[in-house]
């Protein structure tokens, strides 16, 4: 059975989600793990009807000819094709990240379809708990490195630490931890956290994230405050950085 056609208020029910920045949360996580599915045409789709979901979050009833009619103006006369946009629907469909109801007019002739994003799964968002495990041998705090170092006289400082580390991150993590394989644990992070978030290529923005990200750490752990696992820790607030980062971006392009 058809939904009937009318203002986006009364198809409030469907929304998943509890707030506009909630909404935006699981949309930059949906893009982050689907992101190179999309061509960039479809990206531009996707996200235009991301904008036309504000009102109520998650929930859109625009007419594909608004869409790409804003679109063609955004874009100074560069839009896409409709056929551009059905490719990104059905692909944004695929992989769970918008469920379509068809919807007629009174007379029972259709009309414009209505969009509803889904949120993101939570049995694909990050495992704290499984990173902490996998980093176990880790944690430690600053105090018991400095006793770890003084039994393990083998153990290779920094000047053994791998070249693809920039040389900003290693000048500024030896001095807290001076073993070559715990800089490169730490910058590894940095590259899985980037990975994630589509940055690795990225360098000129994600360095200065990397190295707030290790200072703000640092502050913490000089605070007396425990930190059981350093490396897990720096993870979570390099992601969080991104996380900001990326709404920013939105916002610059009006999203």
């Amino acid at each position: 059975m058809h939904l009937k056609s009318g203002s986006i208020n009364q198809f409030k029910q469907f929304s998943q989600f509890s707030s506009l920045t909630l909404f935006n949360h699981h949309i930059e996580m949906w893009l982050a793990h689907h992101h190179k599915l999309f061509s960039k045409g479809e990206l531009v789709a996707l996200k235009r009807l991301v904008r036309f979901s504000a009102k109520v979050p998650g929930v859109s009833n625009a007419k594909i000819a608004t869409v790409l009619k804003a679109i063609h103006d955004e874009y100074n006369g560069n839009g896409i094709s409709r056929s551009t946009f059905k490719r990104m629907i059905t692909k944004a469909i695929q992989v769970g990240i918008i469920t379509v109801h068809e919807t007629e007019r009174k007379n029972g002739s259709q009309s414009s379809n209505l969009y509803v994003f889904n949120c993101f799964p939570k049995s694909e968002l990050p495992k704290t708990k499984k990173l902490n495990h996998q980093y176990k041998t880790n944690n430690l705090s600053k105090t018991k490195l400095k006793k770890e170092n003084k039994r393990n006289t083998t153990e290779l400082d920094y000047t053994y630490t791998n070249e693809q580390v920039p040389l900003p991150f290693l000048n500024l993590v030896k001095y807290f931890f001076s073993e070559a394989k715990m800089i490169e644990e730490f910058w590894r992070m940095t590259k899985i956290a980037a990975y994630r978030n589509n940055r690795e290529k990225e360098m000129d923005k994600l360095l200065p994230i990397a190295i707030h990200s290790f200072k703000q750490m640092i502050r913490k752990l000089k605070s007396n405050r425990k930190i059981r696992n350093p490396i897990a820790y720096y993870y979570r607030i390099v992601e969080k950085k991104l996380e900001i980062l990326y709404f920013e971006e939105l916002y610059e392009l009006g999203f």
